[in-house]
């Protein structure tokens, strides 16, 4: 097997999926390419999933009084997947732990990534399994990086929330960490206006977001969706000028700047009992939209 699984939904559909971190590599829709390429010396990954944990850790992970050297974003983008179940539109990989995990996150799990592709639309649902005696403090987390501009656009690119967000996000701490202070953004209405000054300043973090659902308007009638089940954190990040924007889906989040606590005490973390599992599903679909829509 190839490293790179190639799924095709009618003459115009085509996604490519990496079996290293089961990293969504591209995703041609209706003509239109929606993965940025990657450029090592800036950023060299495309969609990256984020297990056991999302965000930065402060100097790793507490587990019952033992310290874990788990950094940021867990280590499932870094870990070699199964190709489990697999056809013309669809496929299922999946992740367990081995010695090298547990030298991080000490438990027995099962992580799964299923893509399904259709036209128009590429479904994505990661499923967390507990294999282990004991609960199983897990967040997940999609880290896709889409064209900016989107189709080539040159017009003022926006995302569009379903619902009101607040008009303030948390600060960056030093280390990656989430500070108790928070900035404005520019947002109008529903509407937040993009631009590298907005993105430049790390990323924009919407937790517990009111919406379910977004979408990436390039200003010239095409629109990226995306709906988010049990997905409660929305976060949005670029490297300007680097031409991607990250749409991210969270359960969790990094660590707050002051917390030192166990890995079960850690906020947003999610907590499985043994013989458990949880979905965690983000739907994105490419929309041509008139003016004025």
């Amino acid at each position: 097997m190839t490293d790179a699984i190639r799924l095709e939904a009618g003459p115009s559909d085509a996604a490519e999926i990496s079996v290293l971190g089961a990293e969504l590599a591209s995703w041609r829709c209706d003509g239109v390419e929606l993965v940025w390429e990657p450029q090592r010396e800036v950023w060299p990954q495309t969609a990256p999933l984020l297990f056991p944990v999302v965000g930065w850790t402060r100097d790793g992970i507490r587990v019952d009084g033992a310290r874990y050297p788990l950094g940021l974003h867990g280590f499932a983008r870094r870990k070699r997947f199964s190709a489990v179940e697999r056809s013309q539109d669809r496929v299922v990989l999946a992740l367990e732990e081995d010695e090298e995990s547990r030298a991080l996150y000490p438990f027995a799990f099962r992580l799964e990534a299923h893509f399904c592709l259709r036209p128009g639309e590429l479904r994505v649902c990661l499923t967390a399994v507990n294999r282990d005696r004991r609960p199983l403090p897990y967040a997940v987390g999609l880290h896709p990086g889409f064209r900016w501009p989107l189709g080539g656009s040159a017009s003022p690119h926006a995302i569009d929330f379903e619902a009101a967000e607040r008009g303030e996000v948390p600060v960056i701490a030093p280390g990656g960490l989430l500070s108790s202070q928070r900035r404005a953004i520019p947002l109008e209405g529903r509407r937040l206006p993009l631009s590298a000054a907005l993105l430049e300043k790390e990323a924009l973090c919407f937790l517990d977001a009111a919406s379910r659902r977004l979408l990436y308007d390039n200003g010239d009638g095409l629109a990226l969706s995306v709906e988010l089940e049990d997905f409660p954190h929305i976060a949005l990040w670029s490297l300007p000028p680097a031409p991607f924007l990250c749409i991210e889906a969270w359960t969790g989040h990094g660590d707050p700047e002051d917390f030192s606590g166990d890995l079960y005490e850690k906020p947003s973390m999610r907590s499985l009992a043994p013989g458990e599992s949880a979905a965690h599903v983000a739907t994105f679909r490419l929309e041509r939209r008139r003016a004025g829509e």
